[in-house]
């Protein structure tokens, strides 16, 4: 197999993960720089993990990293910036032709998005998202057991997270300008992207959004119910006033129930099977040992495996479009009151480039503006 060379921009705290995942594949890809404005602390990240190279900013990385040198280029850049700099450094990454794989939220708009894919159709190197709940093994074992299930009916998919003000300190948090939205945006689309990617398009929403607790202009909570292209049902929950932790997928088929309940990342140990009555045999396909994970490293295996064949890095563009137009559609009716339909929101719509679309229909709507008096 190639080993590739990669370097980390960004080193708060999902850098880690980041830095776990490559030294989980070290006989694969070695981690040879790391860039970050604040320099004291990328070098500190990088004496902690052992990279050889520090920069202040992508521009000298890619300059100083992607010749032809002794190292031979760069291959992937794993972009770990707050979300307003994904777009432009994802931007930069595909005009030197060097791979790039994005943390969520990938980019503040379905706008930004598109023009990151105008880049890549440009470019010899291409962008994944980093949504890494698609790629354990529950999740698999999920989507390929496919039509053993009979059909898909019933779904719930509720991220109950709690964030308290102290965590909204950080600047870029809590804003549309800088962060995109509530949780909606930063934090139930990883659930969302599951559940996407279990039972496919999505047609129509109706959604809530309200700003119950939290001193953010954005929401810190949603509610939305979803409607799929097969006629599955799904409710879509995201807070960040839930003391009680819990991140859970159900869906409900013809032939059995499949549930995970878990908080960050699941193991196989966290889904249950339940056969519908008559359907007991169905259980021969759910089997595991309970340690196949959803951590980082399972996507980066996959990332690594495009890349020895050549094909695009999962989560691809088209993915990661059908998860973010959710997200922008859940805004959108909330705002407007009033179902979404998928591909409803087009170039010219105000929801395409900011998830808080018209921005004085937003702060006037009734189910935006509850008190934040506690």
């Amino acid at each position: 197999m190639s080993r590739y060379r990669a370097a980390i921009v960004g080193t708060g705290a999902i850098a880690t993960s980041h830095a776990e995942a490559l030294r989980a594949h070290a006989d694969r890809i070695t981690l040879v720089a790391v860039a970050d404005l604040a320099l004291d602390r990328a070098q500190t990240f990088a004496d902690a993990w052992g990279i050889p190279a520090v920069y202040r900013d992508v521009a000298g990385l890619l300059a100083a990293e992607n010749g032809d040198s002794s190292g031979g280029g760069l291959d992937l850049v794993l972009l770990c910036t707050p979300p307003s700099t994904h777009a432009p450094i994802a931007v930069q990454c595909l005009r030197a032709d060097v791979n790039v794989l994005v943390e969520k939220p990938p980019t503040l708009s379905l706008a930004e998005l598109d023009h990151i894919a105008e880049v890549a159709a440009t470019s010899a190197a291409g962008v994944g998202t980093v949504f890494q709940h698609r790629f354990g093994a529950g999740a698999a074992r999920l989507r390929n057991l496919g039509s053993e299930l009979g059909r898909s009916l019933v779904a719930t998919c509720h991220t109950l997270w709690y964030r308290d003000d102290e965590y909204y300190q950080v600047p870029w948090r809590g804003r549309w300008e800088t962060e995109g939205g509530g949780p909606t945006m930063g934090h139930g689309i990883h659930q969302f992207d599951l559940l996407l990617s279990v039972l496919g398009p999505w047609e129509k929403v109706t959604a809530m959004a309200a700003r119950r607790s939290r001193p953010v202009e954005t929401e810190d909570v949603s509610m939305a119910i979803v409607e799929f292209a097969d006629g599955t049902l799904a409710t879509v929950v995201n807070s960040v006033v839930s003391p009680r932790q819990t991140s859970d997928l159900r869906f409900d088929f013809e032939h059995a129930t499949v549930e995970v309940s878990h908080l960050y990342g699941y193991t196989d140990a966290d889904w249950t099977f339940t056969p519908a009555p008559g359907h007991e045999d169905l259980r021969r396909h759910w089997t595991s040992d309970g340690t196949a994970t959803s951590g980082h490293a399972d996507q980066l295996r996959s990332v690594l495996d495009a890349l020895d064949a050549g094909e695009p890095l999962p989560v691809t563009l088209p993915d990661t479009r059908m998860t973010m137009e959710l997200i922008a559609a859940i805004y959108a009716s909330a705002a407007t009151e009033r179902p979404v339909r998928r591909g409803e929101i087009g170039p010219d719509h105000p929801f395409a480039t900011r998830m808080n679309g018209a921005v004085s229909a937003w702060q006037t709507s009734s189910s935006i503006t509850l008190s934040t008096d506690r």
